[in-house]
C-alpha cells in the first residue's frame, strides 16, 4: 500500500464519518471506527490499483520504495474514492476532494507520457525505461546521384 488507513483517516473529520457510512444507525464510536476502517481499506486498494494502471508504462508495481508524492497522491485519490460514494455536491467541502482527485490524475498521466519523473533510480536502483519494437527495414538504394548521372 502507498499509504495507511491511519495516514488517510487523519484526513477525515469526525463529523463525515456519519456521511461516509450511510444509513446505518450506529451509536457506538468503536464500531463505527470498524466500519470506517474497513471502507478506507477498499479506496487505499483501490487508488493503489489506479496509480499501478499509470506507474506501469514505465516503472515495475507494486513500488517497492513509495515516493512521497506517490503517498499523497494515494491519500488524495483514497479521500476521494471515500467521499465520493455517497456523490460531492458542487459547493460543498468535499469538493476539494475532487479537484485533488483531478490534480493527481492530471500528476500520474504525465508521470505515464514519460513528462515528469518520480524519485525512482537512484544509484541502487536501476529505472524501467519503456522499450519500443519500432524497426525499419528497406532495400538496397537503387538510384543515386551517380547512378542517375546523365538523364
Amino acid at each position: 500500500m502507498y499509504c495507511t488507513i491511519e495516514e488517510v483517516r487523519k484526513n477525515i473529520k469526525n463529523d463525515s464519518i456519519d456521511g461516509i457510512i450511510g444509513n446505518s444507525l450506529i451509536e457506538e464510536q468503536g464500531e463505527k471506527e470498524t466500519i470506517l476502517n474497513e471502507l478506507i481499506a477498499e479506496a487505499i486498494e483501490d487508488a493503489d490499483g489506479e496509480i499501478n494502471g499509470y506507474l506501469n508504462k514505465r516503472y515495475p508495481t507494486p513500488l517497492t520504495n513509495t515516493p512521497k508524492v506517490i503517498n499523497k497522491f494515494s491519500k488524495d485519490i483514497a479521500l476521494y474514492n471515500i467521499f465520493s460514494r455517497n456523490g460531492i455536491e458542487d459547493g460543498s467541502r468535499e469538493e476539494t476532494f475532487l479537484e485533488r482527485y483531478k490534480s493527481a490524475i492530471r500528476f500520474l498521466e504525465n508521470v505515464a507520457k514519460g513528462i515528469i519523473e518520480i524519485g525512482l533510480g537512484g544509484a541502487d536502483e536501476e529505472v524501467v525505461r519503456p522499450t519500443s519494437d519500432f524497426r525499419i527495414n528497406s532495400n538496397k538504394r537503387m538510384f543515386s546521384r551517380n547512378s542517375l548521372n546523365g538523364m
